[in-house]
């Protein structure tokens, strides 16, 4: 059984349908319940298993009440895909308090709340893994995008940190850093007012733009056994964006 956040569309919804098309039972997590449910509904009718729980994984609440949730109702998962995030452009000098906290609140704080919330079901079960989305941005920085670019610099580091800290409990933890994926969270990613376009223009996507699917297929991957030795692992998946 697996439970992943952000399943509502992109990536989320995309890594809910791959690891079905495996053969696991999906909890479908997101603050937007009734898009999630569209998500669930659709594993279903392609003959897979799947229900949509709604959860704020920057709630420490909300996430408590989601894990429980879906192992009442699911059982206890084994695969925890970690995608929820947000972002958007800013001038750092201009950027409120508000907004910062929320991105890392969402990107980093979820990631670590969710996390912390299911290692206790794999402690006592003896296993499990957890596959979190970082991204290009926090493997090589971009301007504008300070906050963003720190949340996901620190599920870098949260994923390397639980995978040293549970390697010996046969827990896994590695993550994908995705780059330029067409996805709604790029259109957050637009040229503030009076950005530097010669700035910008060094963010170059070499192999093109990807689809949701390219990264939900290597989630897929790092959550079988066939990545059974793999762990504290940062695999890009952003077509020569940080070759």
């Amino acid at each position: 059984m697996a439970i992943v956040t952000g399943a509502a569309r992109g990536i989320g919804a995309a890594t809910a349908h791959r690891l079905a098309t495996r053969g696991a039972t999906v909890a479908c997590l997101d603050v937007r319940i009734d898009q999630a449910e569209k998500t669930a509904a659709g594993i279903v009718e392609a003959g897979g298993a799947a229900r949509a729980f709604a959860c704020d994984v920057s709630d420490e609440e909300s996430v408590a009440a989601a894990v429980r949730a879906v192992e009442d109702d699911l059982g206890a998962p084994r695969v925890l895909a970690n995608v929820a995030g947000i972002g958007w452009f800013a001038h750092t000098a201009e950027q409120p308090l508000a907004d910062w906290r929320r991105i890392i609140d969402v990107n980093l704080t979820g990631t670590f709340l969710m996390s912390r919330a299911c290692l206790a079901g794999f402690l006592a079960r003896d296993g499990g893994t957890i596959v979190n989305v970082a991204s290009s941005a926090g493997l090589r920085a971009q301007p504008y995008s300070a906050a963003y670019c720190a949340s996901k610099g620190g599920v870098v580091m949260l994923t390397k940190a639980l995978a040293w800290e549970y390697v010996s409990r046969n827990i896994r933890v590695n993550a994908v850093a995705p780059g330029g994926i067409d996805t709604d969270i790029i259109a957050g990613f637009m040229p503030p007012e009076g950005a530097s376009m010669k700035l910008l223009g060094k963010l170059t996507v070499p192999g093109g733009f990807g689809e949701p699917d390219d990264v939900a297929r290597v989630i897929a991957f790092l959550a079988s056994a066939e990545a059974s030795l793999m762990t504290g692992t940062i695999v890009p998946v952003d077509g020569g964006m940080t070759a």
